[in-house]
């Protein structure tokens, strides 16, 4: 293994990890045990980049290197052994989950073009490892997924960073020191969209709806609002 395979390797662990760490912090925060907790971890750490491969018709990477599988276990048993105070940690929630999409848009883009996928494909495919394991995570926990969100700019700066990859890639440029750079330009456009709660353009007319009279009270969205 090279230097550059080397620190490949390491971002894909790095954002398997912190991607883990923002389920197991949101299964904390709802209130869920140990398992519910791993089972978020795996859905948000490996989830994206499973359907990826699945799509890209490859071995997933958490089939064949089992330590992409040890990595969720490992956050899982962290966050726990911690204590009680991460469930009111929204904002960690949050900066996990951005460094995740930033470095999974990156790998994800990196291992399409390393598939033998087009441009427009790795660009897709980059997003969809960024954005899948969080969206199936929040989906799980009853969470309102980030992707959805009016108030908030989750794809875009996943594409963003599957962009600048494709970009680096087409101009002969990719490389690990490259990849950190991109993968930090799209941590913070998702951070600085989050604070801002920077919005895409809304829909011209809104859905009419009829309140019911009693509602079920459920926790605000991670998403939703800063701190």
């Amino acid at each position: 293994m090279d230097i550059q395979e080397a620190v490949f390797l390491a971002l894909d662990l790095t954002g398997t990890f912190v991607f883990a760490v923002s389920g197991v912090l949101l299964a904390a925060r709802r209130g869920f045990d140990i398992t519910g907790g791993l089972v978020l971890g795996l859905l948000a750490g490996i989830g994206g980049g499973m359907i990826r491969d699945v799509l890209l018709d490859r071995v997933p990477n958490a089939l064949g290197q089992p330590i992409y599988l040890a990595t969720p276990l490992f956050a899982t048993l962290l966050i726990y052994l911690i204590g009680k105070h991460v469930s009111r940690a929204r904002i960690w929630i949050v900066t996990f989950d951005a460094i995740g999409l930033a470095i999974f848009s990156v790998t994800g883009a990196t291992i399409a073009l390393g598939a033998g996928a087009n441009y427009s494909a790795a660009l897709f495919m980059g997003a969809l490892t960024a954005c899948g394991g969080g969206l199936m995570r929040d989906a799980v926990a009853s969470e309102d997924p980030a992707i959805f969100s009016g108030t908030d700019l989750y794809l875009i700066p996943a594409l963003f960073g599957s962009g600048l990859t494709v970009i680096a890639d087409a101009l002969n440029l990719l490389g690990g020191v490259v990849s950190l750079i991109i993968a930090a330009l799209a941590f913070g456009f998702r951070m600085l969209a989050w604070k801002l709660q920077w919005r895409v353009p809304q829909p011209m007319r809104r859905w009419s709806y009829r309140e019911t009279p009693k509602k079920m009270k459920k926790l605000p969205s991670v998403f939703r609002k800063p701190d």
